[in-house]
C-alpha cells in the first residue's frame, strides 16, 4: 500500500478530526515508529509503520478486522505499554496474531466488559458520546446513597471545569452500610464513575462494567473472552442510547408539530362526518315518511324542463290558448 498523509490515516481510522489531529501533532502527543512527529506533512506507511498517540498504539493495518470480547479480573491495565509491567487486557488473548487495542478503558482495579478491535471507525461509534452507547455498570459503595444524591448523579456533577452528562442510576440493594447501584452512562472520562461517586460522599468498593451496548456478560467468567460473530459486529455498529440534556430538542418540537396537525386533521373529519351523518338521517326519514320521489319503471323520466317555454303538456291535458281581442283602430293622418 502507498503512503498517506499521517493526518488524513489517522481520521479514517476514527482517532479523531484532521485538524485535532494537527493539533494533537503540534502538541507533540503523536510518535512514528519511537519518533515523535514534529512537522507536517508527514507520510507513513499504514501496513508496516507503527503508530502511537499519547503512548496507545493505533492498528493501522488494511487486513481484516478483528473483535474480541473481554471480561478483563482486576488489576489487569487497558493500556498497549504499561511503564509498570502490569498485565495488559490484550496479554489474556493468546495468540491474538493481529494489532488490536482496547476501545476505551477501565481501571486496573474495576473488572467487567472490555473490546478488543482493530477497526477505527466502530472505536469512534462506539466512544464518541454523540453516538450514545449506553455501558451498564454495577457499583458497591460505601453508606447509603440518598435520592437527593441520585438526582445529583443525574443531572451531572461539576469535574475539573466540566459537567458531567446525564447518568442512569438505579439503587438495586441497600443495607445500613452500602449500596448497590446499577448505572448506566454514554461517556467515559477518567475513573468517572469513582470521582463523582467520591465527590457525593461515597467510596466505591466494587466496580463491574456488566454490558457494552447489546452485549453482555452473560455467560462469560471473569478473564473469559471470545470473538464476535458479524450479528454482533453489526449490533454494534447500530447501537444508541438515551438523548441527553445537552442535546437538541427537535425531535420534541418535531412530535409536537405532529400532534398538532393530527388533532386538526380529527377535528375536519370529525365535522365532515356529523355533516355526512345529518345528511344520512334526513334521508332515512325522508325515505321512512315516503316523501322520496321515485322513477317510474314504465315511464323513463324526460329529458325536457317540466316547465317553462320548452315544457312538454302531459298526455289529456288541454291546450291553453290566449284569446286575442281586435286589433287596434289606426287613426288616418291628414294628408297636407
Amino acid at each position: 500500500m502507498s503512503k498517506m498523509r499521517i493526518q488524513k490515516m489517522l481520521a479514517e481510522v476514527g482517532v479523531a478530526s484532521r485538524r485535532t489531529i494537527e493539533e494533537m501533532i503540534g502538541e507533540g502527543r503523536i510518535t512514528v515508529n519511537g519518533k515523535l512527529v514534529v512537522a507536517l506533512p508527514c507520510f507513513v506507511e499504514p501496513d508496516t509503520d507503527t503508530i502511537h498517540v499519547d503512548g496507545e498504539l493505533v492498528a493501522t493495518a488494511t487486513g481484516p478486522k478483528r473483535y474480541f470480547l473481554l471480561n478483563k479480573p482486576k488489576d489487569v491495565v487497558c493500556t498497549s505499554n504499561d511503564p509498570r509491567q502490569r498485565t495488559r487486557a490484550i496479554d489474556c488473548i493468546p495468540s491474538i496474531g493481529d494489532r488490536v487495542y482496547c476501545v476505551g478503558r477501565l481501571d486496573a482495579d474495576s473488572t467487567g466488559l472490555i473490546l478488543l478491535t482493530n477497526d477505527g471507525e466502530l472505536t469512534q461509534h462506539l466512544t464518541h458520546p454523540k453516538y450514545g452507547v449506553i455501558k451498564t455498570y454495577v457499583a458497591l459503595i460505601d453508606g447509603q446513597l440518598t435520592g437527593e444524591k441520585v438526582e445529583q448523579f443525574k443531572k451531572g456533577v461539576w469535574l475539573d471545569g466540566h459537567r458531567t452528562a446525564g447518568a442512569m442510576i438505579r439503587v438495586l440493594k441497600r443495607t445500613p452500610k452500602s449500596s448497590l447501584l446499577q448505572i448506566r452512562l454514554t461517556e467515559g472520562r477518567n475513573r468517572e464513575i469513582r470521582r463523582v461517586l467520591a465527590r457525593l460522599g461515597h467510596k466505591v468498593r466494587r466496580l463491574h462494567r456488566s454490558a457494552i451496548g447489546p452485549l453482555t456478560d452473560r455467560g462469560m467468567a471473569v478473564s473469559d473472552w471470545r470473538e464476535l460473530s458479524a450479528n454482533e459486529v453489526e449490533q454494534l455498529r447500530t447501537a444508541g442510547g438515551f438523548v441527553s440534556r445537552k442535546q437538541p430538542t427537535r425531535k420534541t418540537t418535531v412530535k409536537k408539530t405532529g400532534r398538532a396537525t393530527v388533532k386538526r386533521a380529527e377535528r375536519a373529519t370529525a365535522k365532515t362526518t356529523e355533516r355526512a351523518g345529518v345528511k344520512k338521517t334526513k334521508r332515512a326519514t325522508a325515505k321512512k315518511t315516503g316523501r322520496v320521489k321515485k322513477a317510474s319503471a314504465s315511464r323513463p323520466p324526460s329529458k325536457r324542463p317540466a316547465t317553462g317555454r320548452g315544457a312538454k303538456p302531459r298526455p289529456g291535458a288541454k291546450k291553453h290558448t290566449r284569446k286575442r281581442g281586435p286589433a287596434p283602430k289606426r287613426s288616418a293622418r291628414r294628408r297636407r
